[in-house]
């Protein structure tokens, strides 16, 4: 979607709002949406297709083929088309005519954002009502769409786009999320929509366009490039975890409740940092003190037929070889048989795998592994759309 290449893209600006340094800090990034925005894209084309399907026939092009499309996804994209229906239906009622709708609108919000422009995925609009809609097909976070600022500027791009064609008095906002079973809508006046692009929306875009403002850590840091390496935020959470790993007996009640508020942020955080420190590691940067091991790796069967035939064919029993789905662990297994016996029947279908590679410190008994090799066959990414 065009608003993906803006440097204040809608879909971030819930991030470049609160913290509008970010913009200019991520912004030469690399771009580390993996297999879940491939799937959205396929997702958002087939729910286009089959939306101009029903409201632009004659514009309608060819069904959009994608290896990623599967029954769900077509479930989920008709509950989708559904619900606009409805929604078109329920503003055409109201309006007492036919609603306009538009789909996959590219509008222009630029008299608040500068450069500001994104695509909509429903638009419908009739005097006295502009609904937009946004389908996340994304199963990871819940979106709400009350004070949602995605929503909100693709509907002011909506309304400078066709605004003076109508007379609007209410902005509804609406999200579609079918693998969570989640709908939220929320509705404003287009006053209150207006007050908060000049009041608020506008000056933080123009810090955020010029580089300007505070580095201000929140829930917006979730899908931020630089969420591992963001010195703002680690200063906020290695002040709590000053608090964190003291006695929690001398703590003060007020401090060990603000430890277990935000301690689920300080784990993620860490995570983050493994994430991203483990794919420069592979890289080829090296971590002072920390080198590149082997991980843990689990024995498994190479060929669980050919385990079980062979088995039957020695006679062991069905009921005594298998869970009620699925054969015995190999631990299990071994117990059953005795090592001696499960080493001569089964060594040469017992496989152990490389372990995926882990950042561990320089003390560590593992050899270090050369990082050409494990940059072959590992990229640890976090999906981050």
């Amino acid at each position: 979607m065009p608003d993906r290449h803006a440097l204040l893209g809608a879909s971030s600006a819930h991030r470049w709002i609160n913290c509008p340094p970010s913009a200019r800090l991520e912004q030469d990034e690399p771009d580390t949406a993996g297999a879940a925005a491939a799937e959205g894209t396929a997702a958002h084309a087939l729910a286009e297709w089959r939306l101009a399907s029903l409201y632009t026939p004659d514009n309608t092009g060819a069904r959009p083929d994608s290896p990623l499309e599967d029954a769900s996804m077509r479930e989920h994209i008709d509950q989708y088309v559904e619900f606009v229906a409805a929604a078109y239906e329920r503003a055409s009622t109201e309006a007492g005519e036919k609603a306009v709708i538009a789909i996959e609108q590219e509008v222009d919000f630029g008299e608040w954002v500068p450069q500001g422009f994104g695509t909509c995925d429903c638009v419908i609009i009739t005097d006295g009502l502009l609904h937009v809609i946004d389908l996340k097909y994304g199963a990871g976070v819940q979106v709400e769409a009350e004070e949602n600022p995605q929503l909100k500027l693709y509907a002011l791009g909506a309304f400078y786009l066709l605004g003076m064609l109508f007379e609007i008095e209410t902005v509804r906002l609406s999200i579609f999320q079918p693998r969570r079973e989640h709908i939220s809508t929320w509705e404003l006046p287009l006053v209150d929509l207006l007050g908060w692009a000049n009041e608020t929306l506008r000056p933080a875009a123009l810090a955020a366009w010029n580089g300007e403002g505070t580095q201000t850590p929140g829930s917006w840091c979730q899908f931020c490039k630089i969420n591992a390496t963001c010195r703002a935020r680690a200063e906020q959470n290695l002040e709590l975890a000053r608090l964190e790993f003291q006695d929690p007996y001398r703590l003060e009640p007020s401090e060990v409740a603000a430890v277990l508020k935000q301690a689920g942020e300080l784990k993620k955080w860490v995570t983050d940092i493994e994430t991203w420190a483990l794919n420069e590691a592979l890289g080829g940067v090296a971590f002072p003190g920390l080198k590149l091991v082997e991980g843990r790796s689990v024995r498994r069967y190479a060929d669980e037929k050919a385990v079980e035939a062979l088995l039957r064919k020695k006679h062991y029993k069905v009921a005594d070889i298998r869970q009620p789905a699925r054969l015995l662990t190999i631990t299990a297994m071994e117990k059953l048989l005795g090592k001696t016996e499960f080493k001569k029947l089964l060594g040469d279908l017992v496989i152990k795998p490389a372990g995926k590679p882990v950042l561990v410190p320089i003390t560590d008994r593992r050899p270090a592994i050369q990082v050409e090799s494990a940059e072959e066959e590992f990229t640890v990414i976090t999906d981050t759309k």
